[in-house]
């Protein structure tokens, strides 16, 4: 392992925003489960989530724009949540936290009605295994139980299938289409969503890659 890598796992240990739950503290659920308002942020403001955050980039962008309201990032890969880290440590931001677990967790991590939003950004579109795609329905069922009821599922990414995918899962699952776009920077709207870019993005960009975006809220059960 790199000595940087090293490195940045220990320093990961002092972070008091970072939580590393191992699998048996996330069992039958994490101690932070229903308590992230009282427990952490200390204060009732709305809670987004962030899935397959990596480094953090596009969590504390939001937080930045967001004052009035709590962000969290799950990742699994501490190497790349450190970098997350160590900007809100730097920039002292008081209204972001990062879990580091799979998002298979989630439901062990949040309560019920804890959540008002998720962002997927840039997940790998697992063109071979349906299953493993963050917006199949298997996740969406988990989604389900921890967003409010009006809570709303934000998808950017590259990737032109896994975009056309989503949008069948919303349809088949007879979810709310709020609004989605194949080419999101020539859409003329969604101001909110452009100002803050991932640093692949903005590669991707400069590229002249499209970059595709839904907005839906799940189907009533």
């Amino acid at each position: 392992m790199a000595k940087k890598k090293l490195i940045h796992f220990k320093e990961n240990l002092t972070f008091p925003h970072l939580f590393q739950p191992k699998y048996h503290e996330l069992l039958p659920d994490f101690l932070m489960k229903d308590k992230w308002h009282s427990g952490f942020f200390l204060n009732d403001l709305p809670i987004v989530v962030e899935l397959g955050c990596g480094k953090g980039e596009y969590t504390v962008g939001l937080a930045r724009a967001y004052p009035d309201k709590n962000f969290i990032g799950i990742d699994m890969k501490g190497a790349r949540l450190w970098r997350g880290c160590k900007t809100v440590a730097e920039q002292q931001l008081k209204n972001v936290a990062f879990v580091r677990t799979l998002v298979d967790n989630i439901e062990r991590v949040f309560a019920p009605g804890e959540i008002s939003a998720i962002w997927i950004t840039f997940p790998d579109p697992q063109p071979k295994r349906e299953r493993k795609r963050l917006t199949c329905p298997d996740f969406l069922a988990h989604y389900r139980n921890v967003l409010s009821p009006d809570g709303i599922i934000h998808l950017k990414t590259d990737d032109a299938d896994f975009f056309q995918y989503t949008l069948g899962v919303v349809n088949d699952g007879g979810h709310h289409l709020l609004w989605s776009t194949d080419d999101l920077y020539h859409s003329g709207t969604m101001e909110d969503v452009i100002t803050i870019q991932t640093y692949y993005e903005k590669i991707w960009l400069e590229e002249k890659k499209k970059i595709c975006y839904v907005r839906f809220q799940l189907a009533e059960t």
